[in-house]
């Protein structure tokens, strides 16, 4: 099946507040209380990275090598701790993307170089709790990711924290084993201090606690502490961990270093010194992820949504950014109160219940059977209308300017 679609790199740039946007920070602290739940809470435009959550999972795809290596190694261990190499390859940043909303669905490919191919696609299953469910396949490589993120954002009086609740499960079809995967937490430092006083004018963005791989089938657990900086001291981004047996809590490898720039690993109880276990400046250039063009998309595509925000946010005009924002928010808030008059219940396109979570419709049963073809038509194909409220809504507006292009985000 041929597709026309758009080739991109990924790369993200660090944010800055101006001082033009502290009063509108002040504001919003002014309000807020701690511990308080900041789902509801509208964050201003200027502090977002011009792309959807659903988008951003991307990242972890971004050096499919390591998966690609991991799926043909024979020794468990070895094959284990590439998965944790994968794992850490994928934080390319930690600023706050949009808020999916409820029916948006972002979809991509990747062709590698042996020619074999990955399919995506993540939907946003519930809007209150925020639930995304995401689906990564790559059929000739034996590859199938399914997990979800259910992200909660608190108010911790001198910083923000979104809890990444949720998780992401690795099915190799050739060895019939799964890695379970939980995330570290993100946190927002720096923006005030005890005075509600902004900080140097700049948002730092952290990641926090503690994210667990374990596969039971190899006895095999990795636990990661990610090191957040102190108030006053210490150094932020640093990470710590262990992989261990988990039955006899035998560590077997010891990890070191810093997430966003050198991580080190060394073999436990060994003389020798740690060796480079991933370099962020030198490691292979992330495989541009394939997007079909915005004029091509369903009109509930991540891309094509937001495209006005995008735009405005790309051009500085954070006016602009805030209120196609708002027109978004408010079509959700539209639907959401039309469903409710007639007692509808919203059922996904791509995903199903299935007991405590969701999973991808086209993998109810991942066998080595199923073909390349078979789940770029799950994912690609003609889409069901389960639900054309928000399309409705969304035909009301005027068309997004034929002038706009896809730029690298």
């Amino acid at each position: 099946m041929f597709r026309k679609t758009i080739v991109e790199d990924d790369s993200h740039d660090t944010e800055v507040l101006e001082e033009n946007s502290r009063n509108i920070i002040v504001g919003i602290i002014s309000q807020l209380r701690k511990d308080m739940d900041l789902s509801r809470v509208a964050l201003p435009t200027f502090i977002l990275e011009p792309r959807s959550m659903l988008e951003k999972i991307t990242d972890f795809m971004a050096h499919p090598d390591i998966l690609l290596e991991a799926s043909k190694t024979i020794d468990p261990v070895d094959r284990f701790v590439e998965i944790v190499r994968y794992f850490m390859s994928g934080w390319h940043g930690v600023k706050k993307p949009y808020n999916p909303v409820l029916g948006e669905f972002f979809r991509c490919q990747w062709q590698f170089r042996d020619q074999t191919k990955a399919y995506y696609v993540a939907e946003q299953i519930s809007h209150h709790p925020p639930i995304s469910a995401y689906y990564f396949g790559s059929p000739d490589n034996g590859i199938h990711i399914e997990g979800e993120i259910h992200p909660k954002a608190r108010f911790l009086g001198n910083s923000a924290a979104s809890i990444m609740q949720g998780y992401s499960r690795i099915h190799f079809t050739r060895f019939s084993e799964e890695y379970h995967i939980t995330s570290p937490n993100v946190y927002a430092r720096g923006i005030l201090c005890k005075y509600h006083v902004l900080m140097f004018g700049k948002m730092t963005m952290e990641l926090g606690d503690r994210a667990i791989i374990r596969c039971e089938a190899n006895d095999l657990v990795c636990e990661i502490d990610f090191k957040a900086k102190g108030v006053f001291s210490g150094q932020a981004n640093l990470i710590s961990g262990k992989i261990k047996r988990e039955s006899t809590s035998q560590v077997l490898y010891e990890l070191s270093g810093a997430w966003n720039s050198h991580i080190f690993i060394h073999k436990a109880k060994k003389p020798s010194s740690p060796i480079s276990f991933f370099h962020v400046q030198t490691a292979s250039k992330p495989v541009p992820k394939r997007v079909d063009p915005e004029e091509q998309q369903d009109l509930n595509e991540s891309r094509r949504l937001w495209a006005k925000v995008t735009a405005a946010i790309k051009a500085n005009d954070m006016d602009l950014a805030r209120d196609e924002k708002q027109w978004i928010e408010d079509s959700q808030r539209v639907e959401t109160t039309k469903r409710q008059k007639q007692s509808l219940v919203w059922q996904p396109r791509f995903f199903v219940a299935t007991g405590t979570d969701y999973r991808f419709k086209g993998s109810m049963a991942i066998q080595p059977r199923q073909t390349q073809q078979d789940l770029e038509s799950w994912i690609f194909g003609p889409l069901s209308s389960t639900s054309r409220s928000t399309q409705e809504i969304l035909q009301e507006r005027r068309p997004v300017q034929a002038e706009l292009t896809v730029v690298a985000v």
